[in-house]
């Protein structure tokens, strides 16, 4: 079941918009981010070889040694990074940040067909993080900054940095081509708080990931864990999967990743995670997805909103949450231009799967040469073993104006509360999609490729006209679907406030789909909160289709 409500103070979302601000920046270039320093060049290589040796055991770390750590870490008290960053670092303008390379010769090989590069520190991009490399069966080796592995760029020419500085984050390459290792591109980033992104094959970075999402959308404001420590797992020889264990901490909790990574059409990870928290958590976001909806083919998309001024058709990295339960699956086409930001809960116990989808795939609808958001893909999260338990996928809706705004976050969160001495442990997939249908979302029912709406006064006038009557024309596509026009489709349709009339369907023999058309009527008034719409086509007793879901 569906509840909507309000989301409260906008501030998170405004802390979102930088972030991904920042790592589209870094995104953008062929390198990392660098920046200089201000402390004593000894002392500080003193610091950073206490920081990399401290905590080296004689053996490769496991997960089960970053659980440990995560669980001693949780019992006593945060401890917020060291605001070390120099001035000109802290300050870097964006052209200086876009100005840093690393340098080609100062790639990492993992394997034969891996290699990783560093992410300077610098901008919002203050916070370090430790990078070590654990060969089969040999101790963890610290990746020590080196201010030679960067070329800094015309504006910090001369400039260097001692080990202390660390790195923000780092990148990797893949070489999908097993007949060419050599030939690499780079398919997942790890930048900034939790944040990290996955493409697959022919795809380009479009939504994000995280480790853990802290009250998304609460007016108390929105938390944002850093992962502070990785160690990266070298492959053996020809190896076509990596594995990334990572260090999380936070004011609310801390916890213990391990991210098994396989790259490829599609690429997946493997997800496990141990969260122990320090403070009552009001909402935990499992799973986290982070995305740009901006308009698309029904425009801003909410009631009253402002169009946009665009030669582009559609702006979105995604355009739909997709979520799946036993027995069915729901589909929300995405809204922006709310007044205010929305959440919106859909109840699943147990959840089988949700993703934030780009459905379209076809550049002649977004018409932009640079952004290509045809090939950008979305994320399906699948839980393992256990599952998630009771709880419900909440989507939280931030009002934009700008492509620059991560403003949907998409998330599942746990019904039974989350309290110190109540760890959590859970395991998941993250599947890359792109053009369905695939076969990690499973059954095989017919989607909803486009929703569109416009006046019921163009093909069903009254005298006098009703200006509030709304047409809505929704497409079916996909396996199942009957090809006889005649075939006798039957409609589940329901509104939660006022009322649809005459529904009518027809197939589509363009695309070989199946069509819907129903007519709209408002309540008089309008009650507070969204209107929720749905419906889902069948055909003698079996559910064709899955369900669309929609905010009138």
């Amino acid at each position: 079941m569906e509840e909507p409500s309000d989301a409260g103070d906008e501030a998170p979302g405004e802390r979102e918009v930088s972030r991904r601000d920042i790592v589209r920046a870094a995104l953008a270039g062929s390198a990392g981010l660098c920046v200089p320093s201000f402390l004593d060049l000894n002392a500080a290589r003193t610091m950073a070889q206490t920081l990399q040796t401290a905590q080296v055991p004689g053996r490769p770390i496991t997960f089960e040694d970053v659980t440990e750590r995560a669980e001693g870490s949780a019992r006593q008290p945060y401890r917020p990074p060291a605001d070390d960053l120099p001035p000109e670092l802290a300050s870097l303008s964006y052209d200086g940040f876009q100005a840093i390379r690393v340098r080609p010769e100062a790639t990492v090989p993992l394997g034969s067909r891996f290699s990783l590069q560093p992410f300077h520190r610098g901008g919002l991009h203050a916070r370090r993080v430790e990078i070590f490399f654990q060969a089969p069966g040999q101790a963890p080796r610290p990746f020590g900054y080196d201010p030679g592995l960067f070329d800094l760029g015309p504006s910090l020419q001369g400039r260097t940095y001692p080990p202390a500085l660390g790195y923000a984050g780092f990148r990797i390459a893949h070489g999908f081509d097993a007949a060419r290792p050599g030939e690499q591109e780079e398919f997942l980033v790890f930048l900034g708080a939790s944040y990290f992104r996955v493409r697959g094959r022919g795809q380009i970075y479009g939504l994000s990931a995280r480790g853990v999402a802290v009250n998304t959308g609460l007016p108390q404001g929105e938390e944002f864990p850093d992962f502070t420590t990785f160690w990266i797992e070298e492959p053996r020889g020809d190896a076509a999967s990596i594995t990334i264990l990572a260090l999380l901490d936070g004011p609310s909790l801390t916890g213990a990743y391990r991210f098994s990574v396989t790259p490829g059409d599609p690429s997946a990870i493997v997800v496990e995670a141990a969260l122990f928290p320090r403070r009552a958590i009001t909402a935990l976001g499992l799973a986290p997805l982070t995305s740009m909806f901006l308009h698309g083919e029904n425009g801003p998309g909410a009631r009253g909103a402002e169009p946009f001024d665009d030669f582009r058709p559609r702006v979105h990295d995604s355009d739909g949450l997709l979520v799946q339960t036993p027995g069915d699956r729901l589909w929300r086409p995405l809204v922006n231009g709310r007044a205010a930001p929305q959440i919106s809960s859909f109840r699943a116990a147990p959840l089988e799967g949700f993703g934030l989808m780009q459905r379209e795939r076809h550049f002649s609808v977004f018409l932009d040469v640079q952004a290509r958001h045809e090939d950008r893909p979305g994320l399906w999260v699948a839980p393992r073993g256990e599952g998630f338990g009771a709880g419900s996928v909440r989507l939280f809706e931030i009002p934009s104006r700008t492509e620059a705004t991560d403003n949907i976050v998409a998330a599942f969160v746990p019904e039974a509360p989350v309290a110190p001495g109540r760890p959590l442990r859970l395991a998941y997939s993250l599947i890359t999609v792109g053009a369905e249908p695939v076969p990690a979302i499973a059954p095989p029912l017919a989607r909803v490729v486009s929703t569109r709406v416009g006046s019921a006064e163009r093909l069903r006038p009254t005298n006098p006209p009703s200006p509030q009557r709304r047409l809505y024309a929704i497409d079916f596509e996909g396996p199942g679907l009957p090809d006889d026009p005649r075939a006798a489709i039957e409609v589940a349709l329901s509104a939660s406030a006022g009322a649809f009339v005459e529904p009518y369907t027809e197939r589509v023999p363009q695309t070989g789909g199946w069509r819907l058309y129903a007519e709209f009527r408002p309540p008089e008034p309008w009650p507070a909160g969204d209107v929720v719409l749905r419906t889902r086509l069948s055909h003698a007793g079996r559910v064709l289709t899955e369900t669309w879901d929609a905010v009138a």
